[in-house]
Formats: C-alpha cells, structure tokens, sequence
C-alpha cells in the first residue's frame, strides 16, 4: 500500500504589500529587496485573519480538487509557526471549522521545513493503512510577528496556505521522505519568546543570521536532494520538477546550480509571495499542478530548511 497526492489547494489573503509600500515603512527600497531576494510583493493576512482561516480556504480547494468531501477526511495535520493560540491546536480549529469530528488532529512545528515534516508524516499513516484520506497543511500568519522596524526581516516573509490531500493507492506515489534536524542551530533563526504569568518573555518578533542562514540552507538542501535520489537510484537529470521552500531566490537558484537541474526545472514563487514559511512549499505545488506543469509520471522533489534548524525532502512520482 502506498500513499498518493490526489488534490491540491491554496489560499492568499487579499491584501498585498509591495516593495514600494515597504519603502515608506522603513529604510528600504525595491532595488535593495529585489536584488538580495528576489522578492517583488507578498501578501497579508486581514485583521483577524488567523493561520485557520487561511487554511480553511486552501484546505477546501485541495479536498474539491480530490474529489472528496470534508467527511472523507480521516486525519488532519497542520503545519504552522504562527498557530491561532498556544491551544489547541490550529488543526483542530480547522477540523471543526471543515465542519467534521472524524480520525485525528494534530500540529506539526517544524518551521519552514513543516510542510516537509507533516507530509512525511501523513504519508506513514496512510501507506500504513491507518488511514485513508489525509489533509496536510501548511498556513503562515507571519506578518503577526514581524518587526516592521527591521528591515533585515520584515522585507522577506508572508502569509497564506497551502494543502494537499493523500489517499491510498496500489501505486507509488510518495517514493520518499528523508527528515533532519541540527538543534544546535536553534538561535540563528528564531522568534525567542515565552509566555509567564500571562506575560510575554524576550522578543516575539523573528530574527535571523541572514548569512550563517544562507550557507547553511545551500547546504542541506542540496544533501536532502542527493540523498532521496540515492535511495531511489535516481540520478538529478531524472527529475522533472524541483519544489523548494521559498525563501531566497539566491538559494533557490544556488541549491538548483549545485544539483545541476536547470532552472526551467525549478518552481519559484518568491518573488510574488515572499517566504510563506510552512506554506511555501504547498502553495508552490499547487500553482504548478494548477498550471498544468506537472503532469503524471513526472518525479518531484519537495524540500524544505527551517529554524531549529530542520530541514528535509519528500520525493514523489506524480
């Protein structure tokens, strides 16, 4: 038994925030932001817009796309950094806001590379025969901890949310998953607050070593490539599509470089949405699949790197 990627989806909050807008927010400018990212815009969750409504509306799209019913769902995992509330989880929230009570619910935090650890982890529940259908999510409200003083952060992130549905199938369609984690990295990229007697303690606003972030990011990503492709006995020329986490067109198109895969094999949607963290990933799968890029029979990598620092791919035949 295996498990399959039967539908996608995806949502974007209405409102968008440009690099002229950031220019009159802080010390920046369009030149400086395009040149260093390769961002141009990236959009913003309403006021009272939490990660679960974002993923409310991408998690209906991927299970319409699936042909499913809400119903039909028998596990549920979110990833998110930016949960509704410390609890419970935000997959819940979402599981009752679906408007079904039926298999598990749970989240997973494992940054930018969420969306990587929760497939892998939906994928065993299914393949296993656990379950049937499972909903994976990933869903960003980043702007709620941004320092819109900092120009070194505030210019990356963004919000929205992206979903796939997995189901049981005889063929493979998840072909690997290969997961890391290196915690003694946890103070380069983080947001180091807690909560004490209902006060907050240390800064909740992300901050970041933008070039121990860079060389590190380079690095694992091309290691989480090599390493799925050994395991399948796959060669880099093999694959049709590279998916990473949008973080930096920088490190998109150095990891993709060092692969050797052309950059008309790469998925990039930075520079529209910015890093959506968790949802990155998804959002950029569900483009390509809506756009008619990927096709079946196709391989594709998914990959991810995030504060912890985690990082890992999931290698999957369409």
């Amino acid at each position: 038994m295996y498990s399959r990627i039967i539908g996608t989806g995806s949502y974007l909050p209405e409102k968008i925030l440009t690099n002229q807008d950031l220019e009159s927010m802080v010390d920046t400018s369009d030149e400086w932001i395009r040149t260093r990212t390769g961002i141009e815009q990236r959009h913003i969750a309403a006021e009272g817009q939490m990660a679960s409504d974002l993923a409310l509306k991408a998690s209906q799209n991927a299970i319409d796309a699936a042909g499913l019913q809400a119903k039909d769902i028998d596990l549920i995992i979110v990833a998110t950094t930016t949960p509704d509330m410390i609890f419970p989880s935000t997959a819940c929230i979402l599981q009752n806001k679906l408007g079904t009570s039926r298999g598990p619910a749970f989240d997973i935090q494992a940054v930018c590379s969420g969306f990587i650890y929760a497939l892998a982890t939906a994928d065993m529940f299914v393949s296993s025969g656990k379950v049937r259908n499972a909903l994976v999510v990933g869903t960003e409200v980043y702007s709620r901890i941004m320092d819109w003083n900092d120009r070194t952060t505030c210019v990356l992130f963004g919000d929205g949310a992206g979903a796939v549905v997995l189901a049981r199938d005889q063929k493979p369609g998840i072909l690997s998953s290969h997961l890391h984690a290196d915690g003694s990295y946890n103070q380069v990229l983080s947001a180091p607050a807690s909560i004490h007697s209902g006060k907050i303690q240390g800064t909740p606003f992300v901050t970041m070593e933008g070039s121990t972030v860079f060389k590190f990011a380079v690095k694992v990503l091309e290691e989480a490539v090599l390493e799925a492709l050994q395991e399948n006995q796959l060669q880099a020329s093999d694959i049709d599509w590279l998916i990473p986490h949008q973080a930096n067109i920088r490190i998109i198109t150095s990891t993709a470089k060092k692969l050797g895969i052309p950059e008309e094999k790469v998925v990039k949607t930075v520079s529209q949405h910015g890093n959506t963290s968790a949802a990155s990933v998804p959002l950029a799968l569900d483009q390509a699949v809506r756009d008619g890029r990927i096709l079946p029979g196709q391989h594709i990598i998914l990959e991810g790197v995030g504060g912890g620092f985690t990082w890992g791919s999931v290698l999957v035949r369409w």
